[in-house]
């Protein structure tokens, strides 16, 4: 059975090398593993620590509504509906508890697709 040899070459010009009985024998894991001595092979992390919770104190309301700004930039989260959902998830206690309840129970009800500045207001 032949099957595709990865190399350092070959990635770099993106191209595949058919392995032959006659070169079986050599083993791609070295090549592999010196060639990502910088790639890291873990998932991406944030940038942005996790936000915690919001839980309606308006003296904290605009550092934290920064920090989700922020949030949303470096994880590259740019639909509405994601936008709102993590929002959503992160008021706890008081009246953001109840306003996030509120919202929830309306988007339940609604299949309509969420506008972000609407939401914002």
């Amino acid at each position: 059975m032949e099957s595709l040899r990865i190399t350092k070459d070959n990635i770099l010009n993106r191209s595949t090398e058919l392995v032959t009985p006659e070169t079986e024998e050599m083993s791609t894991a070295p090549a592999l593993a010196g060639y990502n001595e910088n790639v890291s092979t873990t998932t991406p992390k944030s940038m942005v620590p996790d936000l915690g919770w919001f839980d309606g104190d308006r003296t904290k309301f605009k550092d934290w509504w920064r920090e989700i700004r922020l949030f949303f930039n470096s994880n590259r989260v740019v639909v509405a509906d994601n936008k709102i959902t993590a929002v959503l998830a992160r008021l706890r206690g008081g009246v953001a508890r109840i306003y996030a309840q509120r919202k929830i129970d309306k988007l339940e009800e609604t299949e309509d697709i969420q506008d972000w500045k609407k939401f914002v207001k």
